[in-house]
This record gives structure tokens, sequence and C-alpha cells, in this order.
């Protein structure tokens, strides 16, 4: 091995071990991860059981909810993560039984797009569908970004901030 070879493998050493300190300072100062900031109250039994009925009425062609969303539909239609810290048990039934939704909760979509009425379900199915969507949580930390996505997605404008 030549000297101008030994001096290349030297600096490229230093180089390696200089950008791994750097990245390991990184690291050790940068803040702690809050994690994940949606969660559910709900039950197993009940998460099933929801689930259920949020398939079988293709809420997954709007709406995204653990982040799982129909990748053919592009409706800007609001996550459902964390909107039961939005809304209680009492309103989402009030909503799902509502003969027209944007009644309760105007929507600027197209009326092809809008959310359809749940009305015409049985009773159980719409209580259960409400207190599976109340259970949807936000850690506090996060619960200014889920009302601003959901005013975004309502209105098509940016929240206005508070004074």
């Amino acid at each position: 091995m030549r000297a101008g070879e030994k001096n290349i493998l030297i600096i490229m050493a230093v180089v390696a071990v200089a950008m791994m300190a750097y990245r390991g300072y990184q690291v050790a100062t940068a803040p702690p991860d809050p994690g994940i900031p949606f969660y559910t109250t709900a039950s197993p039994a009940l998460k099933r059981q929801a689930e259920l009925v949020y398939r079988d009425n293709n809420c997954s062609d709007c709406h995204s909810l653990w982040t799982v969303r129909n990748m053919m539909q592009s409706v800007p239609a609001p996550r459902l993560d964390g909107i039961g810290s939005l809304h209680d048990e009492e309103w989402f039934y009030k909503y799902f039984s509502a003969e027209n939704p944007q009644d309760i909760l105007p929507s600027r979509l197209k009326a092809e797009y809008r959310m359809p009425s749940y009305a015409h379900i049985p009773e159980q199915q719409r209580r259960l569908l409400a207190t599976y969507m109340s259970s949807l949580k936000v850690e506090d930390w996060y619960l200014e970004e889920t009302r601003k996505s959901e005013f975004e997605k309502l209105t098509g404008e940016t929240m206005p901030l508070k004074e």
C-alpha cells in the first residue's frame, strides 16, 4: 500500500468516526420522541365489532382510521384518528342518525362525496359506531393539531390563530 492510499484511508476513517460522533451527539441531545398521539379507549370486543360496521358501510372509502385508507379514493374527508377527543358519543349518535348529516356538520364537498346518512342502519350499529368513534382519542399535546386538521378538511382553509 502506497503512502497516498494510506493517507486517504486514514482521512476516510477520521471522517467516518467524526460523523458517527456527531450523530451520537444529535441523538443524545434531541428532545424525547413523544410517540404516537392516537389511541383508543375501546375494549378489543367493541373495536372488533365497530370495525366490522365501519368496513360494511365502506367508511374507509373516504376516511382513514389508524392510517388505513382506500388508495383508490381521494375524497378529502377528515381522518378519524383522535376524533373522539373533539366530539362525544351523543354527538356521534345524533350525527349518524341524522337524515342529513350536513345539518350538523356542514361540508364543502360535492354532494356525491358528502357524508351519507346512516339513519337507515339499525340503531344498535349506530350506537356501536358512535361509542367507538368517541373512544378514538388523541394525546393532549397533539389535540390542537387534530382540530386544525379537521377544520382544514371541512373548510379547505387554514384554521385562524387564537388571540
